[in-house]
């Protein structure tokens, strides 16, 4: 009979007591960690009013998720540096060092003055915090993983990984509540003043407590094992990707599984939230509740995931997930737009808005430096104050040189030609006709923001459970597939470099690429095509190259 390397136990076994202690802590520990790190994405619209209020609105929220992008964008980095630690040192030790510069960093956000208190400084700290966040998680993802995998049974590495993949969504469901919890005693307005910051400061006693409990904890058994016979990699970027025989399933693993996974994810519990809040202009608390319903009710399927793919392999999971996300996308963000803001929903069928201009006198409605008022060309004029009305429009290319109309439904709105006015008159021009563009809209329907009472949100759930659900396959068993993908003499640092390029990279920037994209075309659904594509190639990639993992064994 074949035995674990831990105590003679048969590779099939059932969980003793201190695997379930492995599980237990690995996972509360990672909950933390997730805690800190989402905290920022969720209060993006409050970070941009005091952190980037030197610019317009727009950009401000855009520079915001910019910002919460360069979490993920280093995550790689962190991949490589604490990688090579823990396949060098040991697991343990270097997820207690991720967590203390995680813990702290997020501290720190708490305590940031303003941009109105010292300007400059402020963002760029901020950014600074985001960049630690982002090593820290970079070298946390890829230890836990490692070390539940390499106590987990042989035929039972999904399932005890996947309780890993839930801790993403606890800390993201944690960091939820919290928000709700301080803006409801608060109130709306003191929770935009100064009530924000204090789901960043009780991070330090979580830190504490995530620190106490993964003391606890011994060494992985296989980092021990090959300790104690002196195999542990003496140069394990070199080996992981010096030599094309290990590099090209580090690429394989990216494009055929990772980056498809991340996208789902993301637009899954991220994009989606987003897409309430700013474009169906729910109010937050409302949006923050219904999706934190969702969330609770999709959470278990990462383990019945995971425990499916111990049965059937981890393969036809994710790519299933990632193939059913390319294929209703479109569908499902078009049925949110009806149950979350049936009025908007109803002016888009009966008065789509039409901006007939020519393309070449329109600006990228984006503005990095806070300096370009787009208010130079008719065309310029037009599409700003629809970027900032949030409505979605189609575009049709008209002759060089005649002015942009913005057509609500049958009726047309002329905008001035900037070009030929200066001064009182052109301010005048431009404010009369954002004032009939304004009153178009209205009586065509068009809310200035969702009606609370109007809301579907037994709907609204649903869709979002549906969403979730996606993430929930392609998240699942994804940790077991990437630790089985790699020899254990260089797995920490294998399997956390495409992960954290994937959901660092792929995944981290979709939200703030999606909005450009958007803001770029004026179409509210334009965004979806970034994860979509990126989905049906990884569905691609994956069938050609991805080879099922699921019954191998990882011991060597």
């Amino acid at each position: 009979m074949v035995t674990d390397i831990e105590g003679g136990l048969p590779k099939h076994h059932g969980a003793t007591q201190n695997e379930k202690l492995v599980i237990a802590a690995s996972s509360l520990g990672t909950v933390f960690e997730w805690y800190d790190f989402y905290l920022y994405g969720l209060l993006a619209t409050y970070i941009s009013a005091q952190f980037f209020s030197g610019v317009n609105e727009t950009t401000g929220f855009i520079f915001a998720l910019a910002a919460f992008a360069a979490g993920f964008a280093v995550r790689p980095f962190g991949a490589i540096v604490f990688g090579r630690i823990g396949d060098m040192v040991g697991r343990k030790n270097t997820f207690l060092v991720t967590m203390g510069i995680m813990g702290l960093s997020t501290f720190a956000v708490g305590l940031l003055p303003s941009y109105a208190s010292i300007g400059m400084a402020a963002p760029i700290i901020l950014l600074v915090m985001r960049l630690a966040q982002g090593l820290a998680l970079g070298g946390e993802y890829g230890g836990a993983a490692t070390y539940v995998a390499e106590h987990a049974p042989e035929n039972k590495r999904g399932l005890y990984t996947s309780w890993i993949q839930t801790t993403a969504t606890f800390g993201l469901f944690a960091a939820l509540l919290v928000v709700i919890g301080f803006r409801f005693a608060l109130g709306e307005d003191a929770f935009a003043a100064w009530g924000w910051r204090l789901p960043f400061l009780i991070s330090i006693l979580l830190l504490g407590v995530s620190m106490w409990i993964r003391l606890q904890l011994n060494e992985s058994p296989v980092f021990q094992k090959m300790k104690d016979e002196g195999t542990t990699s003496k140069a394990p970027l070199t080996e992981a990707f010096g030599q094309w025989g290990n590099l090209r399933w580090v690429i394989i693993a990216l494009l055929g599984a990772v980056m498809g996974q991340a996208v789902v994810w993301y637009t899954g519990q991220f994009y989606a939230l987003f897409f309430l809040e700013k474009t169906m202009r729910m109010d937050g608390a409302t949006a923050n509740i219904l999706i934190a319903i969702a969330l609770a009710l999709a959470t278990p399927f990462f383990i019945c995931f995971g425990w499916l793919s111990d049965k059937i392999g981890r393969k036809p999971i994710i790519l299933g997930g990632c193939a059913l996300a390319a294929i209703s996308y479109f569908p499902l963000f078009a049925a949110l737009t009806t149950a979350a803001n049936p009025a908007l929903a109803a002016a888009q069928a009966s008065a789509p808005v039409t901006i007939v201009a020519h393309g070449g006198e329109c600006s990228f409605q984006f503005d990095p430096v806070g300096k370009n008022r787009f208010d130079q060309t008719s065309c310029d004029v037009a599409k700003a104050y629809m970027a900032k009305s949030g409505v979605s429009y189609a575009n049709v290319e008209a002759a060089a040189g005649s002015p942009a109309v913005v057509k609500v439904g049958s009726v047309s709105f002329t905008a001035p030609d900037a070009a030929t006015l200066a001064g009182p008159d052109k301010t005048a021009a431009i404010a009369a006709f954002q004032d009939a563009l304004k009153a178009g809209l209205a009586q065509a329907g068009y809310p200035e923001k969702a009606d609370n009472a109007r809301i579907d949100k037994v709907a609204v759930v649903a869709i979002l459970w549906a969403l979730a659900m996606l993430v929930t396959m392609v998240y699942g068993p994804i940790a077991a597939m990437l630790v089985e993908l790699f020899p254990s003499r260089i797995r920490y640092t294998s399997m956390s470099l495409p992960y954290h390029i994937g959901n660092g990279w792929f995944g981290g920037f979709l939200p703030t690429t999606a909005f450009a994209m958007v803001a770029a075309t004026g179409n509210i659904y334009y965004g979806l095509w970034y994860p979509v594509l990126i989905a049906a190639a990884t569905v691609v990639v994956g069938l050609l190259f991805l080879p099922e993992t699921f019954r191998r064994n990882i011991d060597e």
